[in-house]
């Protein structure tokens, strides 16, 4: 500053409190005029020819009035002359280049004697306020913010906090100043590492590198609230004094717990509805809950379901004294340590809950006065303490009860936990509740399945015989496969296998009635092609019933149901085959089904070439039978595709597998070839689709047991046919059945030589019944009828029916057969 400096007179001048050192103000940076007792310009500081534009040799020796003009809101226009010592004023000033500057102005005088009378510091105004603003904001952070500030030195200790950091510690700063963060918060823990630890790594690195760390998640206990975790933010900041030397470590703390806890739960209720309500197994979705829940929201979790829930049935309104509750879940935390106290339950040796045979029944006592009886009791949400017992509850019942339970710190749950309880629980009641009216469905349609399907199939004659059903798992329902054996007029067998399309109580009862149509077509002495054909146009037919049935019952289904009615099939596939004992032929054909497998007496296993015929239902398509003669001692493997067909496995694969397991066990028990079968192609028990396996291995009637005679059609071979049987039955040691038999065939015999022609045919076997059999040239049925006392005739069939258990027509390619079967005497053959 020349041509007089004024830092020689520094301490002639009292510098004002508007005049901070630290501020705009500090005489080292703001500009800075000397002047005379005339306020003429003696003093001119580089700052000064910054903020002006005037260089001292243009300004040294002008009156200052050059520079600065008046108060811009001062009407008296006065100008510096006028402030008084120590006094500070906002004037217009003018820079070199013309551009108006809005300046403050403070005064200081000057004592001591010399040619300076007084000083002027000048700043901008803008600049002033700027820096006001940031020491109003210092001190706001310092005594107001709700973020706790702290500050660090070299060694990491604290050595200023502000207010908020105060509250937090619950003390003073003088009680704390010069400690450690680990001695500050013993049990932090780090959330978001990045391979750090500790926050004493964290602050070394900040010191070492100088880059900040920000948004640093740390968890800990405050001293003043010693009973919760609190999460906080945190974000740290090197700072460094003017010449570059390292200060320490700046601290900015919030506290985000209510944020910290609520995105958990958010979390939490995602992931409860990933896992909650996967399968529609109540157990496994009682579990899920259990497992969601445990450790992260609760100690423990248990699950109590009503009994009647279990087996399907409704929910009911309120406790009763036959309520029965049984533990389905429970999950503990095992780094809980202490001991959690919970109704255990006991086991029950009652009948097995449906789908969990062979598991005992965990029954639960609720003691008097627990917070699961008064839950009940109320129907709604129990908090005490720290058990949480939440009802799971659909329309107007309870189905059960969720406990929810807590040790160690904290083991209150607040009102948000509470409302989380709440939807983690709602969230698995729907899911109970569709697995509830599933296992409802299932019960149903396996007791219509038990009712429709062959318990044990009939043994014959014919053929040796042995079967499998296979459910599907407990997830799938119920499936629509069938195998059956048929007695059949000749000492034939009805074999037949089917498949319906689709699972569930619609599936049951379609196969039941396909399975019952079968039957009685096969009992009309059906070949295999027409009694499909029979059998496609019945399926054919249903959507037209399907039209009609919604037609009369559209009032009585629920609002919104769609869809094919419940009583109408929804496609089948099926494979029907007869075999005679007596000409050892059988005869096939199947609709869409699998072909049989045959393994032949010597070892080896075909697939015959049988046309498969379109699936049941399609219509347009004729079905064709294949006859084929089998040896004696032939085994036929009867499938359906669940048995051979599998996700890791294709069908072929599939059959392999059957017919190496039918070879390898030639000759073997038919019980122990099923137990082996299943065992290889089934080996993880339940599938997703039921099975049915049908193992027949054939026999021949002995020419000893059967006679045949061909006789002319005329009307003295009456006679001679008489002879021949009652002869044959003497042969037989069965002359208590000549008398019968004799009456039997002439009335046969006559009605053929009378309504039919010939050739004729009468056939005797001699099996686990008598059969008799007259075979014609005519396609006509004879009928019974009741005659009158004038009547000449018409008596003759009805007195066969009387002496005979079963009487019956089956159609040849040549004509008919009619045939009877009386049972041996009691003390008989």
């Amino acid at each position: 500053m020349s041509p007089w400096n004024a830092a020689n007179a520094w301490t002639a001048w009292s510098v004002p409190e508007s005049a901070d050192p630290r501020g705009p103000f500090d005489l080292a940076s703001a500009a800075t005029v000397v002047l005379d007792a005339r306020n003429a310009v003696i003093g001119w500081s580089p700052a000064a020819q910054a903020l002006f534009g005037h260089s001292d040799a243009e300004i040294i020796g002008q009156p200052v009035d050059v520079l600065l003009g008046s108060h811009p809101a001062d009407s008296a226009r006065r100008t510096v002359h006028d402030l008084l010592p120590s006094d500070s004023d906002t004037r217009m000033a003018r820079h070199r280049d013309g551009h108006a500057l809005q300046v403050v102005v403070v005064v200081c005088p000057l004592t001591g004697g010399g040619p300076a009378a007084r000083i002027l510091l000048i700043t901008e105004l803008e600049g002033l306020r700027l820096s006001e603003t940031r020491r109003a904001m210092l001190h706001g952070l310092t005594t107001q913010s709700a973020i706790g500030l702290a500050v660090y030195d070299a060694d990491l200790r604290l050595t200023w906090a502000n207010t908020a950091h105060d509250h937090e510690m619950g003390r003073p700063l003088s009680e704390y100043r010069g400690r450690k963060a680990a001695d500050l918060y013993p049990d932090g823990v780090l959330l978001t590492m990045d391979g750090r630890r500790t926050l004493e790594e964290v602050m070394h690195r900040v010191i070492d590198t100088g880059e900040p760390v920000i948004d640093l998640h740390f968890r800990g206990k405050l001293p003043s609230d010693p009973e919760k975790d609190h999460v906080w933010s945190c974000s740290y900041y090197r700072l460094l004094d003017a010449d570059g030397r390292v200060l320490g470590v700046c601290e900015d703390a919030f506290d985000i717990t209510d944020r910290y806890e609520a995105q958990d739960r958010l979390a939490l209720l995602v992931e409860a509805g990933r896992r909650i309500g996967s399968t529609l197994d109540m157990f496994v979705t009682a579990q899920e809950i259990a497992d969601v829940a445990v450790p992260d929201f609760a100690t423990a979790v248990t699950v109590d379901l009503e009994r009647a829930v279990l087996e399907g049935g409704e929910p009911g309104t309120e406790m009763t004294a036959g309520s029965t509750y049984v533990r389905v879940a429970a999950r503990y935390d095992p780094r809980a340590g202490a001991e959690i106290v919970l109704p255990a339950p006991y086991a029950d040796e009652s009948e097995p809950l449906p789908g969990r045979e062979g598991e005992p029944v965990r029954r639960v006592y609720y003691p008097r006065g627990s917070p699961q009886l008064r839950s009940l009791s109320s129907g709604g949400r129990v908090l005490d303490e720290s058990t949480l017992v939440v009802p799971l509850r659909t329309g107007g019942g309870t189905m059960g009860l969720v406990t929810f339970v807590r040790t160690g710190r904290p083991a209150v749950f607040d009102n948000g936990e509470v409302a989380l309880a709440d939807e983690l629980t709602a969230r698995a009641a729907v899911s109970i509740d569709n697995a509830r009216r599933f296992t409802r469905e299932r019960v149903a349609s396996l007791t219509l399945q038990r009712q429709l399907l062959p318990q044990e199939l009939p043994q014959q004659p014919a053929v040796d015989v042995a079967h499998r059903y296979l459910p599907t798992d407990g997830v799938t329902g119920v499936g629509g496969d069938w195998a059956d054996v048929i007695p059949l007029s000749g000492a034939r067998v009805g074999l037949v296998v089917g498949d319906v399309v689709g699972h569930g109580l619609q599936a049951a009862a379609t196969m039941g009635r396909l399975r019952t149509t079968v039957e009685a077509l096969a009992r009309l002495d059906m070949p295999p092609d027409e009694l499909l054909t029979r059998l496609d146009d019945l399926v054919g037919r249903s959507p037209e019933r399907q039209s009609d049935l919604q037609g009369d019952t559209a009032d009585d289904r629920p609002a919104g149901a769609g869809g094919p009615h419940p009583d109408v099939a929804t496609g089948a596939t099926c494979l029907y085959a007869v075999y005679d004992p007596v000409s050892r032929r059988c005869t096939m054909a199947r609709a869409g089904h699998l072909p049989p497998a045959i393994v032949t007496p010597d070892g080896s296993c075909v697939v015959p070439e049988l046309p498969a015929g379109p699936p049941l239902g399609l219509g347009g398509m004729p079905f064709e039978a294949v006859e084929t003669e089998l040896p004696e001692g032939s085994l036929i493997a009867l499938v359906t595709d669940g048995l051979v067909e599998a996700r890791d496995r294709d069908i072929d694969e599939g059959f392999d597998t059957l017919g190496r397991v039918l070879t390898d066990g030639h000759g073997r028990p038919l019980e122990e070839l099923c137990d082996r079968a299943v065992a290889e192609l089934r080996p993880g028990g339940a599938a997703a689709d039921d099975a049915a396996l049908l193992l027949v291995r054939t026999r021949q009637l002995g020419a000893d047991q059967v006679a045949v005679w061909q006789l002319p059609a005329e009307a003295v071979v009456v006679g001679r046919a008489r002879e021949l049987a009652t002869g044959q039955l003497s042969e037989w040691g069965l002359e208590q059945l000549a008398f019968a038999t004799e009456l039997v065939v002439s009335e046969l015999v006559t009605n053929a030589v009378r309504y039919a022609g010939g050739p004729l045919h009468l056939r005797l076997i001699r099996d686990r019944a008598l059969l008799c059999e007259v075979a014609d040239a005519g396609h006509t049925s004879p009928h019974l009828r009741h005659s009158t006392v004038e009547d000449e005739g018409g008596r003759g069939l009805f007195i066969v029916a009387q002496l005979v258990q079963r009487w019956g027509t089956r159609y040849t390619s040549s004509g008919k057969i009619i045939w009877t079967e009386q049972e041996f005497p009691p003390d008989g053959f």
